[in-house]
């Protein structure tokens, strides 16, 4: 099992689940976060900080998809392993439906 992180993050951009990582598998991109699923260990600590539910296991229906997107992106994408503010928009976001289709950019993030 490993955790992913889907387009609920896209546009919010929440970093608290970084700071709880003890394995720093999360990567940075311009408007979202993904987890590296070859590098998580499956301890679950980073779901409960996500405030946008944006991060789940491999194990719910439908999955798959959002696995390899984590991979594809991690591969590219630098590490962060610091809590930094969210995306100015999270709040007006948080929670919206199709943000992969309007607002999911591929440029990496800063790291950090």
């Amino acid at each position: 099992m490993t955790y992913i992180v889907n387009d609920a993050c896209i546009a919010c951009k929440y970093t608290n689940c970084v700071e709880v990582c003890p394995v720093d598998c999360f990567y940075e991109g311009e408007n979202m976060l993904v987890i590296h699923p070859d590098e998580c260990i499956d301890c679950g600590v980073c779901e409960p900080e996500c405030p946008a539910d944006a991060i789940r296991p491999d194990t719910e229906p439908d999955m798959e998809k959002w696995v390899e997107f984590n991979r594809k992106y991690a591969e590219l994408w630098p590490v962060i392993i610091t809590k930094k503010d969210q995306l100015p928009e999270a709040e007006e976001r948080d929670g919206e439906e199709g943000k992969l289709e309007k607002y999911f950019s591929e440029a990496p993030g800063e790291g950090g």
